[in-house]
C-alpha cells in the first residue's frame, strides 16, 4: 500500500498550488507546459518589441548620437540580465518561483504602460519637425523610468520561468527526466516565436505607423502573458523555497576558514551529514561528496566545539550536501565566465548590425522598404529552423556516435555554439569590408542608403541564430541541471548575468575603440556616418576575442566535474 502511495506523488519534493505533495497524474509534465510556454512567448514578444528597435528610437526620437544610443541600449539590456539575481534570490529563499513570476510581472506591465504613454501622450511625446526631434529632460526621464521598470520586472521572470518549466518534470522519474531536455529546446523555440513577431510586425509598426502603437501592442502582449500564466495554476508543480542560499554559502565559508587547520579524514564517510533520508536543506536532495575543492570539506569535519548543548552550530559545522552546494557554484563560475564574450557578440544584433543595415538599400520591392531592425527576424527564423532540426535530427544522429542520451553533453553543446559564433563575426566583418570598398570606390560617403541590398546581412543573423541553439539552450539546461536543487533560480540568474556582462563589455569595447580611434581628428571606427568609419575592425576584434574565449572554454570544460545527487533509497 505504501509503495502505491509513493508512486502517486512526485519524489523530487514538488508541491501543488495548495502546497501539498504534487500528484503525478494531476500536475506537471507537458500538460502544464503550454501555459508556461505561452507566458514566455508573450513576455519575449514584449521584450524584443522594445529591444530590437530601441537604438533607432534613441537615435531619432530622443536625438542621441550613435555611440550614446548604442551604449544606452547595451546598458539597459545588461541591467535586464543583472536584476534576475534579485528575483532569483527572492524565489529560492522566500517566495518560490510561482509567486516571484507573478509579482514581478505586475511591475513589468507598469513599465510597459509608462513606456507606451511616453511615446504617445501629448506633452510626454518628444516634439519633432522635419525629421528632427527635440525631447525635453522630463520626456527623456519618463521614457527611461519606464524602460528601467521593465528591467526590474524582467528580473523576476527571466531566472524563474525556465526553471519553473523544468520543475514540471520529476528528476527521479526516468521517463519524465528524458522529456526535460526537450522542454528546454521548445522553451527557447517559444521565445523566438515572440521574437519573430517583434522583429517583423512590431518593428514595421514602430517605423511606419508610430511608436505609441509600437510600444502599446507589446504592453497588451505582456498583460496577456500574465493572464496565460495564472490560467495554469492548478496544474503547476512548485519547489518549496529552501531559505537564503547566500546564508548557506556564507556558513560553509566561515566554517571552513575557522577550521583551516583541521585534517580532512581519508574516509569521506566520516564527514558530517544528517542521518535523515532527507537533506537538511529544505527543497534539496542530498549530494555525494566530490574530491575537487577539498579545502571546503573542512566545514564538514566534526570537532568537539561544533555542538552547543547537543545541537549543531551551523556556522561551525555544515553537512556534506551544504558543502557540495558551494562546490557546485564555484565549479560553475569558470563555465559562466566563458559565456560573456558570446553574449557580447550576440548583443551586436540590437546595435551595430542595425546601424550597419541603416546605411544599406532597404527596399524589398520598388515600393516597400524593410526596417533595418527587422533583419533580426532572420536570427529568429534560424532558431525556429534549428531547434526542431537539433531535437529531431541532430540528437538521434549524434547519439549513434557519442552514446549520450541527448546526443551531446551540455558542455559539448555549448562549445559547438561558441565555435559557430566566430563565423558570425567573420561574416559581419567581411560584409562591412566589402561595403566600405564600394563606398570608397563610388564615393557614396554622404548617401543615406548606398545601392547595396540589406539582405547581404542575412548570413550573419542566421549564423548567430544557429549558435544560439547550441550555446544559449545548452547553458539553460546546464545551469539548471548542475545547480543544487534549492539554488536553481539563483543559478539560472547567474547564467543570465553573462548576457549582462556581455552587454557591458560591448559598451566598454565601444568606448575604448572610440577613444583610441578618434585621436588626431580621425572619424574613428564607429562615427555617426559609418561610411567614414571602420566598423569591420570592431567585428574582427570580437572574432579574435571569440577564438581566445573558445580556447579557454575547452580548458575549463575538460576540468569540470558534474554534480552527483544521492540516489533515494526507495
Amino acid at each position: 500500500m505504501e509503495e502505491e502511495q509513493e508512486h502517486i506523488y512526485t519524489k523530487d519534493g514538488t508541491t501543488d498550488f495548495r502546497n501539498k505533495p504534487a500528484i503525478k497524474k494531476e500536475t506537471g509534465t507537458w500538460k502544464a507546459c503550454p501555459y508556461i510556454l505561452g507566458n514566455e512567448c508573450c513576455e519575449r514578444l514584449a521584450y524584443y518589441g522594445i529591444n530590437t528597435n530601441l537604438v533607432n528610437y534613441l537615435k531619432f526620437q530622443l536625438d542621441q548620437s550613435s555611440v550614446v544610443a548604442i551604449n544606452n541600449v547595451t546598458n539597459w539590456s545588461g541591467t535586464c540580465y543583472v536584476t534576475p539575481l534579485l528575483g532569483a534570490f527572492l524565489a529560492d529563499a522566500y517566495l518560490g518561483r510561482y509567486w516571484t513570476i507573478a509579482c514581478f510581472s505586475v511591475i513589468y506591465v507598469f513599465g510597459m504602460t509608462l513606456l507606451t504613454v511616453s511615446a504617445s501622450v501629448y506633452g510626454l511625446k518628444p516634439p519633432c519637425d522635419e525629421n528632427v526631434c527635440h525631447p525635453t529632460g522630463l520626456q527623456t526621464a519618463v521614457f527611461f523610468i519606464g524602460l528601467y521598470l521593465i528591467a526590474l520586472g524582467t528580473g523576476g521572470i527571466k531566472p524563474c520561468v525556465s526553471s519553473f518549466g523544468a520543475d514540471q518534470f520529476d528528476d527521479s522519474d526516468e521517463a519524465e527526466k528524458k522529456k526535460k531536455s526537450s522542454f528546454f529546446n521548445w522553451f527557447y523555440f517559444s521565445i523566438n516565436i515572440g521574437a519573430l513577431i517583434a522583429a517583423s510586425v512590431l518593428v514595421w509598426i514602430q517605423t511606419n505607423v508610430g511608436w505609441g502603437w509600437g510600444f502599446g501592442i507589446p504592453a497588451v502582449a505582456m498583460a496577456m502573458a500574465v493572464v496565460t500564466f495564472f490560467s495554469g495554476t492548478r496544474l503547476y508543480r512548485s519547489q518549496r523555497p529552501g531559505g537564503s542560499p547566500l546564508t548557506r554559502i556564507c556558513q560553509v565559508l566561515v566554517a571552513s576558514f575557522r577550521k583551516f587547520r583541521a585534517q580532512v579524514p581519508r574516509d569521506k564517510s566520516l564527514l558530517y551529514e544528517t542521518v535523515e533520508q532527507e537533506s537538511a536543506v529544505k527543497g534539496s536532495r542530498k549530494l555525494d561528496h566530490t574530491e575537487q575543492l577539498c579545502f571546503f570539506d573542512k566545514a564538514a569535519v566534526e570537532t568537539q566545539s561544533d555542538r552547543i548543548k547537543g545541537s549543531v552550530n551551523a556556522w561551525r559545522l555544515c553537512p556534506v550536501t551544504q558543502v557540495e552546494e558551494l562546490k557546485s557554484i564555484i565549479r560553475l563560475l569558470p563555465v559562466w565566465a566563458t559565456g560573456i564574450i558570446f553574449s557580447a557578440v550576440y548583443s551586436q544584433m540590437g546595435t551595430l548590425f542595425v546601424l550597419q543595415g541603416n546605411t544599406m538599400d532597404l527596399h524589398m520591392t520598388p515600393s516597400f522598404e524593410i526596417p533595418s531592425a527587422s533583419l533580426s527576424l532572420f536570427d529568429t527564423i534560424s532558431v525556429i529552423f534549428w531547434v526542431p532540426v537539433y531535437d529531431r535530427v541532430i540528437v538521434p544522429f549524434a547519439r549513434k556516435f557519442t552514446g549520450h542520451k541527448n546526443g551531446f553533453t551540455q558542455l559539448q553543446r555549448i562549445a559547438i555554439g561558441l565555435a559557430i559564433s566566430i563565423f558570425a563575426m567573420l561574416a559581419a566583418g567581411t560584409l562591412e569590408l566589402v561595403r566600405l570598398r564600394e563606398v570608397r570606390k563610388h564615393h557614396y560617403y554622404d548617401l543615406k542608403h548606398m545601392p547595396m541590398s540589406i539582405f547581404w546581412q542575412v548570413p550573419q543573423y542566421f549564423i548567430i541564430g544557429c549558435a544560439e541553439v547550441f550555446t544559449f539552450i545548452g547553458q539553460l539546461e546546464f545551469f539548471y541541471e548542475q545547480a543544487p536543487d534549492a539554488m536553481r533560480s539563483l543559478c539560472s540568474a547567474l547564467s543570465l548575468t553573462t548576457a549582462a556582462l556581455g552587454n557591458y563589455l560591448s559598451t566598454l569595447l565601444v568606448n575604448i575603440v572610440t577613444e583610441f580611434s578618434t585621436r588626431h581628428g580621425r572619424p574613428g571606427w564607429i562615427p555617426d556616418n559609418l561610411n567614414y568609419g571602420n566598423l569591420d575592425s570592431f567585428f574582427w576584434l570580437l572574432a579574435a576575442l571569440s577564438v581566445l574565449n573558445l580556447g579557454l572554454y575547452l580548458f575549463v570544460a575538460n576540468w569540470y566535474t558534474y554534480k552527483r545527487p544521492v540516489v533515494s533509497a526507495h
